[in-house]
């Protein structure tokens, strides 16, 4: 498993940043090739009292898949919808999964 990870500082107008998130790049994000799962968070700390006002998180099968999504016109059309909203600009992480059971 592979994920993609979306950091978002705080935006100009929260409640801008959510409606535009929500209504236009959320759906756009929905039609990534080979995505298996997407969940977000919105508002995760108070003004001021974090680096992060939302996180998004997507999973693929692999890397691979996950390059092939980035690079579809779905990919490119996420990427260039990020300045529409994203205000404080956003911090893009990628990486495996590694999973451990508990006793």
């Amino acid at each position: 498993m592979h994920k993609l990870v979306v950091l978002y500082p705080e935006p100009t107008d929260r409640a801008a940043f959510e409606a535009y998130y929500r209504e236009t790049h959320l759906p756009l994000c929905a039609q990534l090739p080979g995505v298996q799962q997407i969940t977000f968070s919105i508002g995760i700390t108070e003004p001021g009292a974090g680096p992060f006002f939302a996180v998004f998180e997507a999973v693929f099968d692999s890397a691979t898949d996950l390059a092939a999504a980035l690079q579809s016109p779905a990919g490119q059309a996420v990427e260039a919808d990020v300045p529409n909203y994203a205000t404080g600009g956003a911090t893009v992480l990628s990486y495996a999964v590694e999973s451990l059971t508990p006793e």
